[in-house]
């Protein structure tokens, strides 16, 4: 991101929910052991979705999607493959068509870094897990609610090494 001047806060923005994304993917791993999705495709996307914001800084600390098609399309010229790119583009449309199980991790993560919780979200991805595990979902719920909880609970100290580094390059 250096060539880009890319500001430092977005780095740390990145790094905060690539965290998070690792922490989760361990999780589903550990506990879901029969789903089948790609980890290192959850941990680019969390290390890249807001990747557009080098060309939107406004967005850092602004509300605003014009960041989503510009990661897209930055990723893309510098040649990484469709199915990478797409998490810059796809990280805020987690009910459009074609939206994966690894798109919404991406999407959680991004979430819950900050203790948000969405329940559409949540929701699609317990239906993952409980199809995947031959669960109920509320069995997939409740073990998915305790480990956000537990994420979650550590969103001051994210949010404050973000908030530690300037907007500005």
């Amino acid at each position: 991101m250096t060539d880009l001047a890319s500001p430092p806060r977005l780095g740390a923005h990145l790094r905060a929910v690539h965290d998070v994304a690792a922490q989760l993917v361990d999780w589903v791993a550990r506990h879901h052991p029969t789903i089948e999705f790609d980890r290192e495709a959850v941990l680019f996307g969390a290390a890249t979705h807001d990747i557009g914001k080098t060309l939107h800084p406004e967005e850092l600390s602004g509300p605003g999607s014009a960041h989503e098609q510009a990661g897209y399309d930055l990723l893309r010229a510098r040649g990484v493959d469709e199915r990478l790119a797409r998490f810059a583009r796809d990280h805020a449309s987690w009910a459009g068509p074609g939206i994966g199980f690894e798109d919404l991790l991406v999407s959680l993560a991004d979430k819950v870094w900050k203790a948000k919780r969405v329940p559409d979200l949540e929701q699609r991805v317990v239906e993952h897990l409980a199809a995947a595990a031959g669960q109920e979902p509320w069995e997939a719920f409740m073990a998915l609610d305790d480990f956000l909880d537990a994420l979650a609970a550590d969103a001051d100290s994210r949010l404050a090494f973000q908030a530690s580094h300037p907007v500005a390059v």
